[in-house]
């Protein structure tokens, strides 16, 4: 068994130290392809026993639970073709521990068209936003997972940039702590680069409280984005309780005062998202009835939501549908 696990230890030892010779991104390419060729197919002990040797010939990286990692990551991406070049093991460590295929695949391609870091694909992975953007217009079915599985997340239609809910867990704040629209706006302006990442693919920041003034009547709209992906301004109005009838009506005012007076030609119809503390469906879904607007709303929270529980109302949603 000692003898197996020196043989196997110096094959590897050799193709790390080989991998080593190459810059940069072929030298992440090479460990990558490193890691998935060793298979591993072996139990627990020669396991241990290995990676004491590996640690002995190459030093950190090949503790047990690592090589446990490569076992995995094997079994996710069995054909060496499916690994992206552009990905780091990093990416794939966090990656392979994704059990559901059309989950992974969806933040596989996430990486790669948003060039997410590390980091970046942690946070995503520990909001749900697989989930969260399933969730949001309520209308998901089999066919809805699968294109977020092949393409990631495309925006062609307002719709696409909407999320249920939104989570502002970098705020660090602890609910159910008392805090004011403006306050709330200054904290997301402050950690505007998180915001970013949660809004999403191509959002740029304009301003805050950016005013409109209609008939001598100053009005101010909390916080204004442009889309790149979909060419519109974005509208975001802070409500710190339940959505009211009214927002919609002030919302819609605003986003017809951009789409006539701040829209360029080439810009499309601009985008009004209220982010609220509760929603009533039933209410929203009458209220918005007859209006040309893009106008939606969300609830946000300032905590990471339960995992569990979103995966339980994706489920059932699903199963309802079949």
């Amino acid at each position: 068994m000692l003898e197996k696990n020196n043989t196997m230890a110096f094959e590897i030892s050799k193709l790390v130290t080989e991998a080593k010779n190459n810059l940069a991104k072929e030298l992440n390419k090479s460990i990558t392809y490193v890691y998935w060729n060793n298979r591993l197919e072996y139990g627990k002990e020669v396991l241990k026993e290995l990676s004491k040797e590996l640690t002995k010939l190459l030093g950190k990286g090949y503790s047990y639970t690592n090589l446990t990692y490569m076992r995995w990551f094997y079994n996710a991406y069995p054909d060496y073709n499916m690994i992206n070049e552009n990905l780091s093991w990093s990416h794939y460590v966090e990656l392979i521990t994704i059990k559901d295929k059309n989950k992974r695949n969806f933040y596989e391609k996430e990486c790669i068209n948003s060039n997410w870091s590390v980091r970046e694909l942690q946070r995503q992975l520990d909001t749900s936003l697989f989930e969260r953007l399933l969730l949001s217009d309520g209308n998901i079915n089999k066919e809805k997972v699968l294109e977020l599985s092949k393409k990631g997340q495309i925006l062609s239609k307002p719709s696409d940039i909407i999320k249920q809910p939104y989570v502002f867990e970098f705020l660090g704040i602890k609910e159910p702590k008392p805090l004011l629209e403006k306050d709330l706006e200054y904290k997301l302006i402050r950690h505007i680069e998180d915001f970013l990442l949660e809004l999403g693919k191509g959002f740029m920041f304009v301003g805050s409280q950016q005013r409109i003034t209609l008939n001598n009547i100053d009005y101010y709209v909390d916080m204004v984005f442009y889309n790149k992906f979909l060419k519109s301004y974005v509208l975001i109005d802070l409500k710190m309780n339940k959505l009211k009838a009214e927002n919609l009506g002030q919302m819609n005012m605003y986003l017809n005062y951009y789409e006539k007076v701040i829209n360029s030609e080439d810009d499309g119809k601009p985008i009004g998202i209220i982010l609220c503390a509760e929603k009533d469906q039933v209410a929203l879904e009458f209220a918005l009835g007859g209006l040309a607007n893009n106008i939606f709303a969300s609830t946000y929270t300032y905590y990471i939501p339960d995992k569990e529980q979103l995966i339980s109302e994706v489920e059932k949603v699903l199963e309802s549908n079949q």
